[in-house]
């Protein structure tokens, strides 16, 4: 680029940041000395390539999306959690919205995760204990008692029976009296990392794409504000990937909703702004801030040149973050509160749009009370104390930092590649039925190329760690410790049984013909073809299970089972 290029672009940058708004906040150094929004090259200056890296706000978005950075907004403070009942869970949210959090993030426990209700003999022994137990509608309206739906953004980490789960929570906001159209807030509903990953499906794919299909085509027309998939790398890395596959993967996922968004006839300015992302953030400080960085630029380039988007928003990527649970350590514990603080700092200067971090404890059990207060105000510290908030993109033009970005978006861009060739090895005549990265998705599922390539890049790390080349201190360096044990959140029997009871209650007091009647309706629209969204909601608002809604469209599509892979 040269001089008078930069200069343009300077000038445009500048008019934005000035016509945005600003916090009202002190953006001095703790010295006191005044700070600019950003920095960049000095007037005049010939920066060769400096379009890849540009200003904030700025196509290719490389450091961040907004002119102002986080002077405009700072990042939403968003702490996932969930335990025992709804009535617990709901206690909790409560407390993080009072301590200063931005919004909430449901997590659900094993049963829900895998669409069971809590009476399945399957859910034995685990209703509450890794999340919030959520059979029906009524457990979701307990859930956010008294916190307006209206108000406050939701993201509920859920793919298997994400759609029903969503169904229930709009039910939720109707018996608030909150009209569905200012709902905000995420849906994770990614599928593709569940094959890939986590391992929580229910049906095989292609059921799935036509659940994902149907709610995008649901949110596009009746929920505009809200964020029908949050396609998920966090899960992806914590199986062990390097950091340059997760971002592949995860962006690969995410063309492959986009794909499925176009298939459906969907316009991609209108929808894509629907699609988000949630990232890990693990220990390699620049290494991670890179990787968010060339997100950012990847995802804007593929929708600007492959997929035809041509309105900002449809360019944008917009993620959340969550500290590395992977990295927690049982031995020695409190060092936990320093690893999640520098990965929360990195997510910060990658420019991330909100932040989980993890509680000290975790890698023990659910956190408890005092541990999720030290993982909240570690954010209220680098947001309020360190300056971090008054500059966008701070190591912007740092020649390592940069370097790191060139170097893993060209990672990326090869592992792109592998799985096109995928899915040309699958449809090798072109015609792809949703699209090409769909079908280099689907084969790679298939034939377990994901879950071998994760598996190999995480048995290279541990062989390093057993040699002591990678150090991880209180675990192979740095043993000695004068602490004790942590006392842990425990989820009692009690749980289990009183959500049990009520469960039992619940179906005996609602009308069973007309839950016979809507899941009839519902699995009518899964065999005609038609969108099964209203037909979904008629049944949770009959009071339908997750079990019986899912069990009802288990018996028609059958259940997915992995591959044996050796």
């Amino acid at each position: 680029m040269d001089a008078e290029a930069m200069a343009e672009a300077r000038r445009r940058w500048q008019e934005r940041c000035d016509a945005a708004h600003k916090r009202d906040a002190d953006f001095t150094t703790l010295s006191g000395d005044p700070v600019d929004p950003v920095y960049g090259p000095r007037p005049g200056d010939v920066y060769q390539g400096f379009e890849r890296i540009g200003w904030p706000g700025e196509y290719p978005y490389t450091r961040g999306l907004h002119s102002t950075g986080y002077r405009g907004r700072t990042w939403t403070i968003r702490q996932f959690a969930g335990f025992g009942n709804a009535e617990q869970t709901n206690e909790r949210y409560r407390k993080i919205l009072e301590q200063g959090g931005g919004g909430l993030s449901v997590a659900f426990d094993m049963p829900t995760l895998m669409g069971r209700d809590s009476d399945d003999p399957r859910s034995l022994g685990e209703v509450g204990h890794c999340g919030v137990a959520v059979d029906s509608a009524a457990d979701m309206e307990t859930l956010f008692a008294g916190i307006p739906l209206g108000e406050v953004t939701t993201s509920m980490t859920i793919s298997g029976p994400a759609v029903p789960v969503f169904c229930m929570y709009l039910v939720a906001a109707e018996r608030q009296e909150v009209a569905h159209e200012v709902l905000n807030g995420t849906l994770q509903t990614d599928i593709f990392k569940e094959y890939i990953a986590q391992k929580e499906w229910i049906f095989g794919p292609e059921p799935h794409l036509r659940l994902i299909g149907d709610l995008m085509e649901h949110c596009v027309l009746a929920v505009p504000a809200y964020k029908p998939v949050s396609v998920s790398g966090y899960h992806i890395r914590e199986a062990g990937s390097t950091a340059a596959q997760e971002l592949a993967y995860t962006l690969a996922d995410g063309f492959g909703y986009v794909e499925l968004g176009l298939s459906r006839g969907l316009d991609v300015n209108t929808f894509a702004p629907g699609l988000s992302f949630f990232f890990d953030a693990h220990l390699d400080f620049f290494e991670e801030i890179a990787k968010f960085r060339a997100a950012r630029r990847i995802w804007a380039r593929w929708m600007r040149e492959v997929y035809g988007a041509s309105s900002e928003k449809a360019q944008w990527l917009r993620f959340h973050t969550q500290t590395a649970g992977v990295s927690l350590t049982a031995q020695q514990p409190y060092n936990n509160v320093v690893r999640t603080a520098v990965e929360a700092l990195s997510a910060v200067l990658g420019g991330t749009n909100s932040l989980h971090t993890n509680a000290l404890d975790e890698t023990l059990a659910l956190p408890s009370e005092r541990a999720a207060e030290i993982a909240l105000r570690t954010q209220q510290v680098l947001m309020e104390e360190t300056g971090v908030a008054n500059v966008a993109d701070p190591l912007g033009g740092s020649w390592y930092v940069e370097q790191l970005t060139d170097r893993i978006e060209a990672d990326a861009e090869r592992i792109f590649e592998r799985i096109r060739d995928r899915g040309a090895l699958a449809h090798p005549d072109g015609r792809h039925p949703i699209g090409p990265m769909t079908s280099g998705i689907l084969r790679g599922i298939e034939d377990g190329w994901f879950t071998g390539e994760i598996a190999e890049a995480a048995f290279r790390y541990q062989r390093a760690l057993e040699k002591g080349e990678k150090k991880v201190v209180g675990v192979n360096v740095n043993t000695g410790s004068v602490t004790g044990e942590l006392e842990i959140l425990r989820v009692g029997h009690e749980v289990e049984r009183a959500q049990v009871a009520a469960l039992v209650e619940r179906r005996e007091r609602r009308d069973g013909a007309a839950v016979e009647a809507a899941l009839r309706g519902m699995l009518a629209a899964a065999r005609s073809g038609a969108n099964m969204i209203e037909p979904m909601l008629d049944a949770v608002r009959a009071e339908a299970t997750l079990g019986e809604i899912c069990g009802v469209l288990r018996e028609e599509w059958g259940e997915y089972v992995e591959p044996p892979g050796f």
